[in-house]
């Protein structure tokens, strides 16, 4: 390939399909390129579900392109299809606006904004959508579409397969975001959109409703879906999403999901997620054994360094050596940590629930492994029973118990 961009995305694994992946590379390799990616505004952050496209507008930008951010204040009233089961619940324009708000913090941290030539500009589909004629839009762009072929993309086909409803207003969602494409190309000289492999449907009719009405050339590129060495969904824990904004999830805990990386996804998402050279990720990536919690920790402070600033980072050390070196006597107040109550003690929890939950562990059966090969502590005393409860007799002086997965991992349980 001889654009640097595409040469970076398909070394790091970005790269899933494309519309024309011959032409696509002559268009990066003879001019400036403006791509776009939409970002629906369903609530006040994204979360590392959305990181892989982040990081596809990063690149692209410090290949010397430009990046667009489609904040999707239209679609958002109606919901994307793509994936769900059911329909999203319907928002106000004022929750639509604060989400947009808070999102926009998220990229401020991985794009440079401004108004040069490589600049990212962010823009909302509101501006085009609400005030659209609905006879005037069926009449110039409806037609351009078959019902036929829409029933067969993957986000409408799944639903009716599972014989779950889905509404016109979210069938409509697909001709809208294909008009989003025609307009941003129109308006900012975009030429291509990137997005998931969950979008590829969506991103065809754009490119093909785009060349229907005004004859020009564009492109769709979609990146793999990411799931983890085990199958789970990445970026989906018990305890909860884990969200970029640091108003939604403290800096530590995002340390802490990166330093609890699958053994086997290391080498992946040292490419996906940080821009640490590939040649020390293939080093990284060889390590075995104990030593490759070395490997994890350079994920961990690479990727938060990215999302929440390199001054994050002495602190969640900091707090990582006081905890290791004086055990409870630590600052513990920057740990992931959940609440329960003390009747819900009275009956006693199980200690592999709360491993999930604490997100210290991918799941009970890790847990349970981990308590069977004496990595497990309660209040830094070793455990061996994997059906063991907690209970109100395992609280310190503080009304709190701390659980440790391994010498490096903790949280807090607090009983309120």
């Amino acid at each position: 390939m001889k654009s640097e961009f595409l040469q970076i995305l398909n070394a790091r694994g970005f790269i899933h399909q494309a519309t024309d992946m011959e032409a696509l590379k002559e268009l990066f390799s003879n001019q400036t390129v403006t791509a776009y990616i939409g970002f629906d505004a369903t609530a006040n952050s994204l979360h590392v579900g959305s990181l892989v496209q982040i990081m596809m507008l990063r690149w692209l930008q410090k290949c010397g392109h430009r990046p667009l951010v489609l904040m999707g204040g239209g679609t958002s009233k109606i919901g994307d299809p793509s994936g769900k089961d059911e329909a999203r619940s319907l928002v106000t324009d004022e929750t639509i606006q604060t989400n947009i708000e808070g999102i926009s913090k998220v990229f401020k941290k991985f794009l440079t904004f401004g108004t040069g030539p490589h600049d990212a500009i962010m823009v909302n589909n509101d501006d085009w959508l609400k005030d659209l004629n609905y006879i005037s839009f069926l009449r110039d762009y409806g037609r351009h579409f078959s019902v036929n072929r829409m029933l067969t993309f993957d986000s409408v086909k799944l639903r009716l397969e599972r014989e779950q409803s889905l509404s016109l207003l979210e069938f409509n969602y697909m001709i809208l975001q294909a008009y989003d494409f025609l307009e941003l190309n129109q308006r900012l000289g975009c030429t291509l959109q990137m997005g998931g492999s969950d979008q590829w449907g969506n991103i065809v009719n754009g490119v093909e409703l785009t060349r229907r009405v005004i004859a020009k050339e564009v492109f769709g590129l979609t990146s793999p879906l990411i799931t983890t060495s085990s199958g789970a969904k990445m970026g989906k824990t018990a305890s909860g999403a884990i969200w970029l904004n640091g108003d939604r999830l403290p800096a530590y805990d995002y340390w802490q999901f990166w330093r609890n990386t699958e053994d086997a996804d290391v080498g992946r998402y040292l490419r996906l997620f940080t821009e640490i050279d590939l040649n020390e990720i293939e080093k990284l990536e060889q390590l075995q054994g104990a030593e490759i919690n070395h490997a994890k920790k350079v994920l961990a402070d690479a990727a938060t360094a990215l999302a929440h600033g390199a001054e994050a980072l002495p602190p969640i050390h900091e707090a990582i050596a006081q905890l290791f070196e004086h055990g409870n006597s630590g600052d513990l107040s920057s740990l992931p940590s959940l609440e329960i109550s003390p009747t819900a003690l009275d009956a006693g929890v199980p200690i592999l629930d709360l491993f999930v939950q604490l997100n210290l562990v991918a799941s009970k059966g890790e847990a349970r492994r981990l308590i069977q090969g004496n990595g497990a502590k309660i209040n830094d005393m070793s455990i061996s029973d994997p059906l063991q409860l907690i209970t109100i007799k395992d609280l310190n002086g503080e009304r709190m118990i701390k659980l440790s997965a391994g010498k490096k991992r903790h949280g807090i349980v607090k009983v309120e």
